[in-house]
């Protein structure tokens, strides 16, 4: 079944922007932190990585706007985790690819079945 060329569009045009996203030395390391330690509230994000409060909040809301990241409230706090535990996947297939040269994709199984 071929994808009309608008929805192909639109699809590219995702892509790019998580691939924008995640080009980023500060909102890789965000997407590091929340997939191998779990939900985290800016203020820990701060202590973290030890940058202002804003400059963290601009970082989530880049990784926001790209669907990397999703928020919720709780209490007087946001708190932040990763969407999708592929993102973090496809990230360990480009270390790997760097290391040896071959890319084994983690998420390859969960691709095969959406399609």
């Amino acid at each position: 079944m071929e994808v009309p060329q608008v929805a192909y569009d639109e699809i590219i045009r995702r892509r790019v922007a998580v691939f924008k996203a995640l080009g980023h030395e500060t909102r890789a390391r965000i997407v590091e932190i929340l997939a191998t330690e779990g939900e985290k509230c800016v203020c820990a994000l701060v202590d973290r990585l030890g940058f202002d409060q804003s400059t963290i909040s601009k970082h989530l809301a880049v990784l926001k706007a790209a669907g990397v990241v999703s928020s919720r409230k709780e209490g007087l706090n946001v708190v932040y985790g990763l969407r999708a535990q592929c993102v973090y996947q496809f990230m360990r297939c480009i270390d790997q690819m760097a290391d040896d040269g071959e890319c084994v994709l983690a998420c390859a199984g969960a691709l095969r079945k959406k399609e």
